[in-house]
């Protein structure tokens, strides 16, 4: 039995690719969370340069601190590691793809009042194939999602298609433009909801999130997760250094030696570009960017959520 999810919660997401879980954490959690980040933008504002900690935006100073991630908050902070460990997080993972969960990875993207980097249309399964696709992100909505300060886009129905070609001149760059693979920019939908409130998208589904180009900053916090029969193919970007490193990512349940396949479209993210190992930077080889064409008029889709 479903330990969170309805029905017709669990329908819509494998329907769709997504959800939205409206209030999904509690009020003292969100206080501790935006404690936490106040925490790290402290520390940013005494960087120079991005580091294993922090990215911090093309145009930071330190006399004008601009942070867009966290990286690895698991690792670096009690709050984040407990919260990814809470069934707040893991019961509605559980009742969408088994008890036996393992961690991908997590971040802390961040988009500050009126700068706010945007993220190119992707699949995460582009960057990390794996044997099956039992895979999704679990967002924790920080701040109010409205459609004006860069929310999560996605295309409803996407992770049933292809996974699209994110390489640029045979070098991967993380990004795919969907016009240009017969998708339908008005078919695109905005993850809205309050803060509090989470979104799962699945690993194949196309999404992205354009600039913020309003007064309020948009903050939201990934924790990346499979099944833990899902193994990754060689040449994808997942970190490997031995099954017992592995097995130390398990969420909950039991760990296997045993993969699952699926047949399902693949593509490998080689070979990769001679940056850092960021989204932000990968992307910085297109030579089309979907929203320094079209920006803040791609989250006009009506959402179709579900809560």
């Amino acid at each position: 039995m479903p330990e969170t999810l309805s029905p017709d919660q669990i329908k819509f997401y494998h329907d769709n690719g997504y959800l939205v879980l409206e209030n999904r954490i509690p009020p003292d959690w969100l206080t501790k969370i935006r404690s936490e980040i106040a925490r790290f933008e402290i520390e940013a504002s005494e960087l120079d340069h991005s580091n294993d900690r922090l990215d911090l935006e093309d145009s930071h100073t330190r006399e004008s601190p601009r942070l867009r991630r966290i990286k690895l908050p698991h690792k670096i902070s009690s709050i984040f590691y407990s919260l990814m460990l809470s069934d707040h997080i893991l019961a509605p993972a559980r009742d969408l793809i088994g008890p036996n969960l393992r961690l991908h990875t997590s971040k802390l993207n961040m988009k500050s009042a009126g700068y706010g980097a945007a993220v190119e249309w992707h699949q995460d399964y582009a960057f990390y194939p794996h044997s099956n696709d039992d895979i999704l992100a679990i967002g924790v909505i920080i701040d109010d999602m409205q459609p004006e300060n860069g929310p999560l886009m996605v295309y409803p129905g996407s992770h049933k298609g292809p996974v699209y070609d994110h390489h640029v001149d045979s070098v991967f760059a993380g990004a795919m433009l969907p016009e240009d693979n017969g998708l339908n920019p008005k078919d695109s939908v905005s993850l809205l909801g309050p803060g509090g409130s989470i979104s799962i998208h699945h690993g194949r589904i196309v999404h992205g999130s354009s600039l913020n180009t309003s007064d309020r900053a948009r903050r939201i916090l990934f924790y990346e997760m499979m099944a833990a029969d899902a193994f990754p193919l060689m040449g994808s970007m997942t970190r490997w250094d031995g099954i017992e490193d592995y097995n130390t990512r398990m969420l909950c349940g039991e760990p296997t030696l045993n993969p699952r396949l699926k047949d399902i479209p693949v593509r490998i993210p080689q070979p990769q570009p001679d940056v850092p190992i960021s989204i932000y930077e990968i992307q910085k080889g297109l030579k089309k960017r979907a929203f320094e064409v079209i920006g803040a008029s791609q989250t006009t889709g009506t959402p179709n959520v579900k809560t």
